[in-house]
């Protein structure tokens, strides 16, 4: 997740953090059908098999999603001996607090008991015992934690990591905002992760600073690589399944390549990611605890399928009218084209092409910083879920995004024609 060190420190000094995948939301947007995602479906990213359908065997899904949930690589090494912050969650996270910054709990592994104390108030949500007690259960979304039990019956967290679940990972508030069902693949947007590890002792002012200032729902995954602070908004890890150029910037070939990106460089799990296009070249410990795990977790992601629009949450008649747009005046079909409604596969664009650029407050360009120095146009199924919009979350919602696009691009729409469009795209 987090850097605590600049890419000149030792490998085994670095502290990152987590984030898995890039969104860019480029306008050129295009229908999602219920027959294209049949066709996505079927269309899958090999993960070195012999031309057989990994997601069609439950075992490998069911390791992958394990993977997904629950494995930290081995990133405790940096979570807990370097950022320290078992010692924070002891004592100054509480689940009050945990839910304040955006951490969720997942519902289905609380027992009965803690049910109804949460309920009946007997179960004390502002201490961070309390915060001990759910992550002995495996019920903090993302965060895995050693417990151990001293002979008087207290609980002491010895070991923290984080998991791919921490960003892209949400739950379905069910019970209560914040905690419910795991929703694996959709961005925790709620999640504020420089304030979370802004709480650790060993960092400077400066670079709590740094990362206090990305808010909700950002994550800069090269900072602790190359200095520069340029956060994006933590996309979501569903709709990929025949998509290679999976990042915004197009990195790499498939999920694997961004996962151990993610699992070396940020989360700190160990293992090694080199990438001679950018000069990062990253080992940590003295096993490899990703390369394995990597196939599997590729074949779950593979399976999680974009959310379909709530029930009544856009105008059937107006996004009918709207796909006439995205196809026609708008321009959206020239770059979401094909069965998965994206050029992705074929073409990369250059930072001239896009409406994102320049970068909000003068922070330097995501591309640049990039293996490929372009962008990716974005798959749009589920994008009604997932606002803000563009790499760098400079339009909080689609109606943003259609003004943008309108003016930057001089297309010319009428005001009807942008309210019509925003609809299909809620629609998708």
């Amino acid at each position: 997740m987090f850097s605590v060190t600049p890419q000149s420190a030792a490998p085994s000094e670095q502290v990152q953090t987590l984030k898995t995948y890039e969104g860019e939301l480029t306008m050129t947007i295009r229908c999602f059908s219920g027959v294209a995602l049949i066709l996505a479906t079927v269309f899958v990213v090999s993960c070195g098999d012999s031309g057989e359908d990994p997601t069609k065997d439950p075992a490998r899904v069911a390791a992958g999603q394990q993977t997904f949930r629950y494995e930290t690589f081995g990133d405790e090494t940096k979570w807990t001996d370097t950022l320290q912050m078992q010692t924070v969650i002891s004592t100054a996270v509480d689940p009050t607090t945990a839910l304040s910054v955006g951490l969720k709990v997942d519902a289905t592994a609380l027992p009965a008991a803690v049910v109804q104390g949460i309920q009946d108030g007997s179960v004390d949500l502002t201490s961070p015992a309390t915060t001990i007690a759910l992550l002995k259960l495996d019920a903090v979304v993302g965060i895995k934690g050693t417990v151990t039990t001293g002979a008087d019956g207290t609980d002491t967290l010895t070991r923290v990591g984080i998991t791919c679940a921490l960003c892209h990972s949400n739950v379905d508030n069910s019970f209560a905002h914040g905690i419910g069902a795991r929703l694996d693949g959709q961005p925790n947007l709620d999640l504020n992760p420089g304030a979370i590890i802004a709480l650790s002792p060993v960092l400077t002012a400066d670079q709590k600073a740094v990362f206090n200032s990305w808010g909700p729902g950002k994550y800069d995954p090269r900072y602790n690589l190359d200095g520069q602070n340029g956060p994006s908004v933590i996309p979501p890890a569903y709709g990929l399944n025949g998509i290679h150029a999976i990042t915004v910037t197009g990195d790499g070939s498939d999920i694997q390549y961004w996962n151990r990106y993610v699992a070396v460089t940020q989360m700190g799990g160990h293992g090694t990611f080199t990438e001679s296009r950018t000069g990062v070249s990253v080992t940590n410990g003295p096993d490899d605890l990703v390369s394995d795990k990597l196939p599997d977790l590729q074949t779950y992601q593979l399976t999680l399928a974009a959310p379909p629009p709530p029930a009544g949450s856009f105008n059937p008649d107006a996004a009918a009218r709207g796909k006439l747009v995205f196809d026609g005046q708008g321009k959206c079909a020239s770059c979401h084209s094909g069965p998965l409604f994206t050029d992705a596969d074929s073409k990369l664009h250059d930072p001239s092409e896009v409406v994102s650029e320049p970068e909000p407050n003068g922070a330097p360009s995501y591309a640049s910083r990039s293996a490929t120095k372009k962008y990716r146009t974005a798959p749009l199924a589920g994008v009604w879920q997932h606002a803000p919009y563009f790499h760098n979350g400079s339009a909080a919602t689609l109606d943003d995004v259609v003004a943008t696009y309108n003016s930057k691009k001089s297309l010319g729409l009428t005001d009807a024609e942008a309210a019509d469009l925003v609809q299909y795209l809620k629609s998708l």
